[in-house]
């Protein structure tokens, strides 16, 4: 069993991703065409052919785009899964040069205590959010496990209104050990997520100056470490702009044969944020790896493709045009109406009630996307899209292998498609404005004519009424 002081086999080597890289460029079009249908038959890629997938020639990008939207259609339907970020601390002993909360950058830094906590909820929940990503800093003393494990318990306990209640926590805290995972697998924990930022060693060691973070193979194995304690739902991320892109994007899929390998289950999720603008960090001169918008689209679509049956978020990092685009090549996850600092959706009530802007809170980086929660469903359901909020298959079980198992045998939608009409109803009923709400329920209304299974779509037309008629909430099979 692994534990927190034995090294595991180096499965990212550098220079063997390079070298792929290169020798993948000389792909003939015929092997680019087989490697796009065995994708078109959900069959997922090796790391192999996702290199040349990379490096290939962009006369194939139709093609590339035609196939990632059939996957996304065949396995996830037109849902959308909706969360936001909390963060509940930004002290940070680490000297990460792209981050707002470096070590070395002088701000009133802050801790939410348990009531700030169950503030903050509230307003989340206010948007009609049922799930959330915890954010914090990495400090053991002014942040240590068992308060996130406090705010783990608040937030589960808090209840705003009728179905104001965070159904679903993701973490993503600084990586730790077998124990501190234990202790959140214990508390309930949905997805434990971490970014590697970059697999590139040497660059890894460029960007991260000191602290505890700066140990790259720590970082590169706490995956490791928590699937050893427990948590079989990890979710990963590269920010993109610190080494090449392709690079980044090949050796999270290496990373994610590794755990397929070693523990039957790879990533449940992959995170695709691009660097942003933050306070104290300088864009201009020491990031040229920051990929534009089209190699940027491209890398999400081959994502698609190597991994079809992992969840692919997008924040509100992008632009909402950007958004719209990485939509149609594969993300099936994201943020909206987020607060990206501690503190922020209680500084944003206060902004809106009084015009006071406060001026000690310190974003860990430039949003590009400010509309509102309500906006941005009305948007995606103009798209024909379902915003969902479903938390279902964490509280029954179906995590891990077992949702794997369910997502590749196809069965995962015939109870994923229901159950998002389920919740869009509950903030259709409780959180929509006027407008949203009649073109929420019409949509609702078609698309439950859409549910294969005579059973679960009389069981969800039932469900619908009853929230609609005020009886219940969270309803779900």
């Amino acid at each position: 069993m692994l534990t927190d002081t034995v090294e595991i086999d180096q499965f990212i080597r550098p220079a063997e991703i390079e070298a792929i890289l290169d020798q993948a460029a000389a792909a003939p079009d015929s092997a680019i065409e087989a490697i796009l249908d065995k994708a078109a038959r959900f069959e997922g890629l090796s790391h192999l052919e996702v290199a040349n997938l990379l490096k290939m020639d962009d006369r194939h990008l139709p093609r590339l785009y035609q196939v990632a939207r059939s996957i996304k259609e065949a396995i996830y339907g037109n849902r959308i899964v909706m969360f936001a970020p909390l963060y509940v601390s930004d002290y940070c002993v680490n000297r990460c040069a792209y981050c707002a909360y470096n070590e070395c950058h002088s701000f009133k830094r802050r801790q939410l205590t348990q009531d700030e906590v169950r503030d903050e909820i509230v307003e989340i929940v206010s948007m009609g959010h049922k799930r959330i990503a915890l954010e914090a800093g990495e400090d053991d003393v002014n942040c240590p496990i068992d308060y996130i494990l406090d705010c783990l318990r608040t937030i589960y306990q808090t209840q705003a209104d009728l179905s104001g209640e965070i159904r679903r926590v993701n973490v993503n805290i600084a990586a730790t050990t077998v124990e501190n995972y234990s202790k959140l697998k214990e508390v309930g924990i949905g997805t434990y997520i971490l970014f590697q930022e970059t697999y590139h060693q040497p660059t890894y060691e460029r960007f991260h100056l000191a602290g505890p973070k700066r140990d790259y193979w720590y970082h590169t194995t706490a995956f490791d470490r928590a699937m050893t304690a427990g948590i079989d739902d990890v979710g990963a991320g590269v920010l993109f702009g610190l080494h090449d892109p392709l690079f980044e994007a090949l050796a999270m899929v290496i990373h994610n044969e590794h755990l397929e390998r070693t523990y039957g289950v790879g990533f449940h999720t992959i995170s695709v944020p691009r660097i942003r603008p933050a306070e104290g960090v300088d864009l201009s001169a020491v990031y040229p790896n920051i990929p534009d918008d089209e190699t940027f689209k491209k890398i999400v679509a081959v994502l698609r493709l190597a991994v079809p049956y992992t969840g692919i978020i997008i924040s509100t990092r992008e632009t909402a045009a950007m958004r719209k685009d990485l939509l149609d090549c594969g993300v099936t996850q994201m943020s909206a109406c987020s607060a990206v600092g501690v503190g922020g959706y209680m500084a944003e009530k206060r902004r809106r009630e009084t015009g006071e802007i406060d001026p000690t809170l310190t974003a860990q980086f430039a949003k590009n996307d400010e509309r509102t929660a309500d906006e941005i469903i009305a948007w995606l359901m103009s798209e024909g899209l379902v915003p969902s909020w479903c938390t279902a298959c964490y509280r029954s079980g179906r995590t891990g292998d077992r949702f794997m198992a369910l997502a590749k045998s196809g069965q995962i939608k015939n109870v994923c498609h229901p159950n998002a009409l389920m919740t869009l109803s509950e903030y259709l009923e409780d959180y929509a404005s006027p407008e949203v709400k009649a073109v929420g329920y019409a949509l609702v209304d078609r698309e439950l004519e859409k549910v294969p299974k005579s059973q679960h779509r009389e069981q969800a037309r039932r469900n619908v009424e009853a929230i609609r008629s005020g009886k219940t909430r969270d309803l779900y099979l």
